[in-house]
């Protein structure tokens, strides 16, 4: 059973929000128990500060312990300062409010902090992935979940280029899991493409999370968010259109279908010409690089992509090193020569090929469809050296862009999160 209601019109503020979570919430599912509360970094966009109150009130209330944990995923971590600020909680409320709370991050890249808690088969990976691949995937978890009764997932639901849609059991897996799993994750849906993807609901990436899912013994619960948009709906806003409070699965289900009819734009026809302006929530280009994942699909083919982020001066703070190594490039340039990237983590070819786009390798020739340029504060040497275009940002002027849809040019405000398609190309 579902608790929740939704409507791209809607704002549920906190106290109907505290209605719904504390209907969608048996009270012997948290009497008594230890929970851990899992929610999402900086890099979307919800009224996580307006949830988090209502968490604490409804929740906390009942509950023995309530604690926070930012489901990372491959970001990098965040500082104890960087956490409240996410959560909208003051050094008073901290203080006093949130006293017997604690804020954690998952640290996916120290080993210690994860534990193995089983094995997807080969015979299933082959199966989930259609053949594409026949191997063995560990399943990792960070191992403090086991220090409680009941996982509490809390966050939004977008079009997501790896999984298909985001949130559910994605903020387990990869959000606070790590090893092989994390990146095989990450490389199946590069190989599928993030084309065939983003913004659908049922995909293998989606089924390998729910296995791994079905593996954590403890207990689940979620809160699902669906994010309004703004008044041109080409952008989201900080205002609560859906939320949805049950299992895991269905919760999320629940926020896909609302997803999908909020959060995609279609468009009569491709254009030339497509820019996207990153919000400043994107800091560097493991992020950023959702301007493409959000826009190539109407990019016309030989046309150009331009992510213009004036902020973004890093391409990760994390994967820097290996990408400034095997630059930007198609997912088949590496799938055709895996033995001169087998020490490479499989995730961050995945966000490679993800950025580059689609394309094709053959007879040592690289084609991709279309032109990505980045009008961000990297350097035109390292774009150079990364494969990717280069435009100095301050060139641009933004009124240049706009309102020429019928001249084959998009401008997009807060790309990133609201999918564009061709319309008939679903």
């Amino acid at each position: 059973m579902v608790e929740g209601r939704g409507n791209p019109d809607l704002d549920i503020g906190l106290e109907e929000a505290k209605a719904i979570i504390a209907e969608g919430t048996p009270s012997e599912l948290v009497a008594g128990k230890k929970v851990l509360v899992l929610t999402p970094d900086a890099t979307r966009t919800c009224p996580l500060p307006r949830l988090i109150t209502a968490v604490k009130e409804v929740i906390g209330s009942r509950a023995k312990r309530l604690d926070f944990m930012v489901a990372l995923g491959s970001h990098h971590p965040l500082d104890d300062e960087q956490i409240l600020e996410l959560y909208g909680i003051s050094p008073q409320r901290k203080a006093e409010e949130f006293a017997d709370n604690l804020f954690l991050n998952h640290r996916w890249d120290l080993p210690d902090t994860l534990t193995k808690i089983g094995t997807i088969s080969e015979e299933e990976i082959e199966k989930i992935s259609g053949g594409l691949f026949r191997e063995a995937v560990d399943v990792d978890i960070n191992r403090a979940v086991f220090d409680y009764d009941l996982i509490l997932i809390l966050g939004p639901v977008f079009p997501h280029e790896v999984v298909g849609i985001s949130g559910g059991n994605k903020y387990l897996f990869p959000g606070i899991s790590g090893g092989d799993s994390l990146h095989f994750f990450h490389w199946l849906g590069a190989v599928i493409s993030c084309w065939k993807t983003i913004g659908r609901k049922n995909t293998p990436v989606r089924e390998v999370v729910n296995r791994a899912a079905e593996m954590v013994s403890v207990p689940r619960h979620c809160i699902c968010m669906v994010v309004g948009h703004g008044a041109d709906q080409a952008e989201v806003s900080g205002s609560l259109a859906g939320l949805y409070v049950g299992t895991a699965e269905e919760a999320w289900s629940r926020a896909a279908d609302l997803s999908t009819k909020m959060h995609i734009r279609y468009k009569d026809g491709p254009y030339h010409t497509v820019i996207g302006r990153a919000p400043e929530m994107y800091d560097e280009l493991w992020v950023g690089g959702k301007v493409m994942y959000k826009l190539e699909p109407v990019v016309a083919e030989g046309g150009k992509l331009i992510i213009y982020a004036p902020h973004l001066k890093e391409v990760s703070s994390t994967w820097g090193a290996y990408l400034e190594k095997v630059g930007y490039h198609v997912a088949d340039y590496f799938l055709k020569q895996m033995d001169r990237f087998k020490d490479v983590p499989r995730g961050v070819l995945a966000h490679s090929g993800h950025v580059k786009g689609l394309g094709t390798f053959e007879n040592g020739v690289e084609k991709p469809r279309i032109q990505v340029i980045l009008a961000t504060g990297i350097p035109e040497k390292m774009c150079r050296q990364l494969d990717l275009g280069y435009m100095d940002p301050a060139s641009i002027r933004v009124e240049d862009y706009q309102n020429r849809e019928d001249e084959g040019i998009l401008f997009v405000d807060h790309a990133g999160e609201v999918l564009h398609r061709i319309r008939g190309e679903e």
